[in-house]
Parts: C-alpha cells; structure tokens; sequence
C-alpha cells in the first residue's frame, strides 16, 4: 500500500505550484508592512491574525481535539516553524532586495536535508552530497558579489544575510520535528496550532516594539495578505504536503517562490534583477534538486 509520503508527484504537484506563489508574495508583504510596523509588531500581527482565520475552519472541519491531544509539539512547532524565521526574514526584507532574499531562503531544502541525515538518520548519496555542497557554493557566490549591486541596501547587508541563513535553517529543523513528533495529525490542526504558539511567543515583543504612529491603510493591507494568504492558506497546504510528499519534497517549495518573488519584487517594487543574481539563484536551485532527490522523482513522474 503507498504511504502518504510515497504519494506520485502528480497527486501533490498543483499544490507544490500554489504554495510557491504564495511564499514568493510574503516577501513583497513583508516588505510592505515592515517599512511602517517593524519586524517584531508585523509578524506578531501576521501569526495572530492566521491563528484566527485557520481557528473557525479548524474547529468546523472537528479537528480541535486533535489540538488538545498534541498541543504541546504543536505549538513548539510555531515557535520554531513561524515565530522565529518569520522575525529575521522581517528584518532582513528591511536591508536587502526581496529577491535577494527570497533567493537566500531557497536553501532551506539544503538545511532540512542535513538536519534529517544527522537527526533522523536519513540515507544522502553521494550525488545529494554534491548537491548541497553546489547549493551552499552558490550562497557564497551570491554573497561575495551581492553587496557590490544586487540589492544589498544598507551597512546591515551581510547581518541581513546571515539573518535568511539562520531563518532557513529553522525552516530545515522545524521540517524534521514536524516529521518526528507531528506524523498522522491533521494539518489543519497542525497549521492553527502552529501560529497560536508563535503568537503567544511574539506577544510581548509584538505589544512592546508597536509603532508611535499608527500606520497606513497599505501596511495594514499587507499584514491582512500575508496573514490569511501566505500564512494561514499556505500553512495548510505545507504540512499537507510533508503528509503526502515527505519533507524534504515539501521543503523544495522553496526553489520555485524565488521565482514569484523575484517576480513581485521587480513588477511593484521596481528591484533589479542582475545576471549575478539569476547565475547564483540557478545554482542554489541546481544544488536543491540535486540534494532533495527531487530530479529522480521528476523523472519518474515524466515516465510514468
């Protein structure tokens, strides 16, 4: 009998797709609403909100008892999932391009590779060896060129750097828990849960760093987008998709919202895409293939 994780591509591929498109658009979001709220308040407001729109849903679909059974993995999960990664891509969207890093947030399939080899043992051959080991290259070329003109804005540029790195790298960890101890619970359930943990954790620092001035209607507009868009929708479809194409597959999400975001950021925000930029991303995405399987499994898909 196939496992959810063994689902073919085709039963998980339109939702791969969206979920792309909506990760790409929180960095233009993100961008928005920080330039008024800040970091802190912007993604306190956006975890909060989510938890609210997904709560409804959640308790109408009779998946709420699922939340009390395993509250406490869930909500670590948030912290670890949203709270944390979604405050330093916050602050780093206010010192670099948001293509720049969107690109930087493509590696963490590199991340949560490595993290299941060392924590939960899984096998990496030598040809996903050699693509982590070209994703990672292609990061260092894109920081060694970056602050010469491809975005990079401020003196905080290379801190902004190592912000969407550790960010990444959180994303990677919280794939392996969410694998480890929240297998078999609704992601419904696990979505909702997910952001009221991460809103308890910025609560303090949401009421603490809110802005003197109130800000706009366009900030708000970006906060209610990436809330119930980028958060709430999108965090269903994620853990469903570690449900039914494993983790390191629904991680690979993430190669593909560079795209959007580039996307977005260039249509609205007027960025500069240069041949540097696009060299680099091409690279990051060619290691992610590589270390995710994920070339064999589109190969398959296109046999079959």
């Amino acid at each position: 009998m196939t496992t959810p994780a063994q689902q073919p591509a085709s039963h998980w591929i339109a939702e791969f797709i969206l979920l792309a498109a909506l990760w790409g658009a929180s960095f233009l979001f993100m961008r928005l609403g920080a330039s008024e709220f800040g970091p802190l308040p912007l993604v306190g407001l956006r975890v909060a909100l989510a938890a609210a729109f997904l709560w409804p849903i959640m308790v109408r679909q009779g998946h709420s008892a699922a939340l009390r059974r395993h509250w406490r993995p869930i909500l670590l999960a948030g912290v670890l999932n949203s709270a944390i990664p979604f405050a330093l891509f916050a602050w780093a969207v206010l010192h670099i391009a948001t293509g720049v890093t969107s690109i930087l947030n493509a590696t963490v399939p590199l991340f949560g590779a490595l993290v299941a080899w060392m924590w939960l043992g899984d096998r990496i051959s030598a040809l996903r060896w050699t693509g982590l080991a070209l994703g990672f290259a292609g990061v260092a070329l894109l920081a060694w060129r970056a602050p010469a003109g491809t975005g990079f804005k401020t003196g905080q540029a290379h801190w902004a750097l190592a912000a969407c790195l550790l960010a990444s790298a959180f994303y990677g960890l919280s794939a392996s828990f969410a694998r480890r101890y929240l297998a078999g619970i609704p992601p419904l359930a696990t979505a909702t849960g997910s952001q009221l943990g991460a809103a308890l954790a910025l609560a303090v620092p949401t009421v603490w760093f809110w802005p003197a001035q109130l800000p706009g209607l366009r900030a708000w507009g970006a906060i209610a987008a990436i809330a119930v868009l980028c958060t709430g929708i999108a965090y269903i479809l994620y853990f469903r998709l570690i449900e039914s194409a494993g983790p390191s597959r629904a991680l690979a999400v993430t190669f593909i919202a560079p795209v959007f975001a580039v996307l977005y950021g260039t249509v609205f925000l007027g960025e500069r895409v240069t041949p540097w930029m696009a060299g680099c991303a091409l690279v990051i995405v060619c290691g992610t293939l590589l270390s995710t399987g994920l070339v064999r499994t589109l190969g398959r898909a296109k046999a079959a």
